[in-house]
């Protein structure tokens, strides 16, 4: 596919999400939707990352109807690792009582590993599938078919993440220390005096607003840069073999590492939201 392309249109045509707008004529897509501005559905993004959410809850609820008490299988036996993992990390970090905390950091850390392992997938493959489909099913240019099946290379869909995270954060920080309490934090910390308040409500307001915005940037940075980098091994035709294999050798390691970092923030988050002063 490469080939195809100058190295400049195939690095753009890799990273373009395949988009989805309205406008004044109807239903708009990919070029059609430069100027609408906000509301513009990324669909790859949105199926690819609905498509694995989906199979998480399918993989796991297969392994809890066939869980059994004498031998596990082998696939019971590593969802079981998974949850106790993610379990243990939550009883260590997370210092409140909630019984919704250690749910949600199993679905963080297995929904964005899953996302993260669709990088290891060749570039060309599901473009060029994206791209047939569209030839020989609905008579379309194949240049003007889009396919970014890395969800988590869409900062829309890390703010999205980090948004919801977010709003728990708040939702926590009220219920465990009410309305006044979590105006007094933002208002009286870290200098205990009523003159500070300007200042405390500026540097207090930044750190929490910085909690998403890491969480979003980080996990968008890393997964970018890494599909970034193996399109441009792409782009080497025949010698791109040995170092595609290295880096998707490296990348056994770093993706699971981004996933249990974004649910280990989000513990530690949460933990400080639900702390009483």
């Amino acid at each position: 596919m490469a080939s195809e392309y100058t190295t400049s249109e195939y690095i753009k045509h890799h990273l373009t999400n395949a988009s989805m707008c309205s406008t004044e004529n109807g239903i708009a897509f990919n070029a059609q939707c430069a100027d609408a501005g906000f509301w513009v559905w990324h669909v790859d993004t949105l199926g690819w990352s609905i498509a694995l959410g989906l199979l998480f809850l399918a993989l796991f609820r297969s392994a809890a109807k066939k869980a059994t008490t004498g031998v596990p299988s082998k696939w019971q036996a590593f969802v079981e690792l998974v949850i106790e993992f993610v379990d243990d990390n939550v009883k260590s970090t997370f210092h409140g009582k909630s019984n919704l905390i250690a749910p949600l950091a199993l679905t963080i850390f297995v929904w964005v590993l899953l996302m993260n392992l669709m990088d290891l997938v060749p570039v060309d493959w599901l473009p060029s599938i994206a791209g047939m489909i569209g030839q020989y099913g609905f008579g379309m240019d194949p240049h003007d078919v889009y396919m970014k099946a890395v969800p988590t290379t869409d900062l829309n869909l890390t703010f999205a993440l980090a948004l919801g995270v977010f709003a728990l954060i708040i939702f926590y920080s009220i219920k465990i220390k009410g309305v006044s309490g979590f105006v007094k934090e933002l208002t009286m910390q870290p200098f205990g005096h009523w003159a500070f308040i300007p200042v405390n409500f500026i540097l207090e307001t930044v750190t929490l607003l910085a909690r998403p915005l890491s969480l979003a940037l980080r996990l968008f940075g890393n997964l970018y840069a890494s599909e970034l980098i193996f399109i441009l091994i792409a782009t080497l035709g025949y010698f791109q073999l040995p170092l595609h294999f290295v880096w998707s050798v490296f990348h056994i390691l770093v993706l699971p590492l981004q996933a249990f970092i974004f649910m280990m923030l989000t513990i530690v988050y949460l933990s400080l939201a639900s702390e009483d002063h």
